[in-house]
């Protein structure tokens, strides 16, 4: 068989495979479970109230025709009461679900099933589904399986015990894709149990994920102090707003994980905070922080101390992390050394460096909490009039940042650019403009 004959017959292929595809309109989980899906079949939730439904969507789609679960009107059919969803199969695609004015006892809203690969939740929103008894222990979204997506969602208010969205690890990489999603406000939990997004858990945290978490945006993200929870090893995190959370992005458990292209702005308000890392070949690179008030394990950025003979849960030292071309403004502790440092965790970073990052303001550049530690400082400049310079790795510069029409600073050097939440849709399309309210406070360095 020839080239023109193998393609004349895909084509022919494909389209009968389209042709093949069918449409369902449904009222009811039950409707959905009922179903058997081909690849390339669409399920329309019709009405507007879906209350007390266990949704299942189950199916085998493919890449070029994957099977779709969406709404007649995204964003207005709302799952209410006790409803939850359970994504389980190949190739799925949740598209415009709304849930608001409902709850759950325990487990998870939403739920990538172990199975599910390659499945996509999309569009989608979370928004306010709490149960009255705040100790209520359950998930909003819980990724497991591998290669699934969660994009363009809208995910605020959560109030209850339990981290907003979980990836779950297994022994392989399960190279989840978490991005373009907004995290709206959520208040102070008064302890642990209170992240935003959490990848892995101690018990795994030696394992590898390579889950991706960019483009998104969190705002006054509060539950506590870690609004990521990195919890397992060579996760990316670039290309994010943390605007004004009281929390900071935490290496908490894993290794060699990067962070860079992120933004941290806290305008002033008390808590803000950047960086923190544990763990060993962490990179962290690039970022951009500004008016950050926090300080030790909130600061900027601050490298903890270790524990001797940690086990899983432990803080365990840090080792062969590098800390480079971050710009750090108008912040009150910029680097924080031994943060947490006591008695029983003292093990001070290892083979750790501070190189090419660019800190203006008045501050400070670094404070010891551990004075033992010996830390690499190499070309760091210093813009301002800081205070107490180390004899080492920091040059005052006569050099000045220049501001841009968004509040934010540029490197000496640095070409103007549009920060990514002013030209990238966040959120689901229905929402609006999430972040339109975002503002930079104006500052004078």
């Amino acid at each position: 068989m020839n080239k023109s004959t193998v393609m004349i017959v895909t084509f022919l292929l494909m389209i009968s495979l389209k042709l093949s595809a069918k449409e369902y309109k449904v009222q009811s989980a039950a409707d959905v479970r009922a179903l058997r899906l081909s690849p390339g079949d669409q399920v329309i939730l019709t009405g507007s109230n879906w209350k007390d439904q266990e949704l299942i969507f189950k199916g085998k789609g493919t890449k070029e025709q994957p099977i779709v679960m969406k709404t007649e009107f995204p964003g207005k059919t709302q799952l209410t009461g006790n409803s939850t969803l359970k994504i389980d199969g190949t190739w799925l695609v949740v598209d415009g679900l709304s849930f608001t004015d409902g709850y759950i006892e325990k487990g998870d809203v939403i739920a990538f099933s172990a199975q599910s690969t390659w499945c996509r939740l999309t569009n989608t929103s979370v928004v306010d589904y709490n149960n009255p008894d705040k100790k209520a222990d359950y998930r909003w979204v819980s990724l497991y399986g591998f290669n699934n997506r969660v994009d363009h969602c809208f995910l605020k208010g959560k109030t209850t015990q339990a981290t907003t969205l979980v990836v779950w690890l297994s022994d392989q990489p399960n190279y989840h894709h978490i991005d373009h999603n907004y995290f709206g406000p959520r208040p102070e939990l008064g302890g642990n149990g209170g992240e935003t997004i959490r990848i892995g858990t101690s018990t795994w945290s030696m394992y590898d994920s390579f889950t991706t978490v960019e483009y998104n945006v969190f705002e006054h993200c509060d539950g506590e102090i870690e609004a990521i929870s990195n919890k397992s090893g060579k996760n990316t995190i670039r290309n994010n707003l943390f605007y004004e959370c009281k929390a900071t992005l935490t290496l908490r458990h894993g290794n060699k994980s990067e962070v860079y292209g992120n933004f941290f702005i806290g305008n002033h308000k008390p808590g803000t905070g950047g960086v923190r890392v544990i763990g060993e070949g962490h990179k962290v690179h690039d970022n951009y922080m500004q008016s950050l008030t926090g300080t030790g394990l909130s600061a900027a950025v601050a490298v903890m101390a270790g524990l001797p003979n940690p086990v899983l849960t432990s803080h365990w030292q840090v080792k062969d992390a590098t800390i480079s071309n971050n710009l750090i403004v108008d912040c009150k502790e910029p680097f924080a050394v031994g943060a947490g440092y006591n008695p029983d965790r003292y093990l001070p970073a290892l083979n750790t460096s501070f190189t090419d990052n660019t800190i203006a303001g008045n501050k400070a550049p670094v404070k010891f909490y551990d004075p033992k530690v010996d830390i690499t400082f190499h070309n760091n400049m210093l813009i301002g009039k800081p205070a107490d310079v180390p004899a080492k790795g920091f040059t005052v510069s006569d050099l000045s940042l220049k501001g841009t029409e968004y509040g934010l600073f540029l490197k000496p050097g640095q070409a103007a650019y549009v920060p990514f939440w002013k030209t990238e849709k966040i959120g689901p399309d229905w929402a609006g403009n999430l972040v339109l309210a975002i503002r930079v406070e104006s500052i004078k360095l």
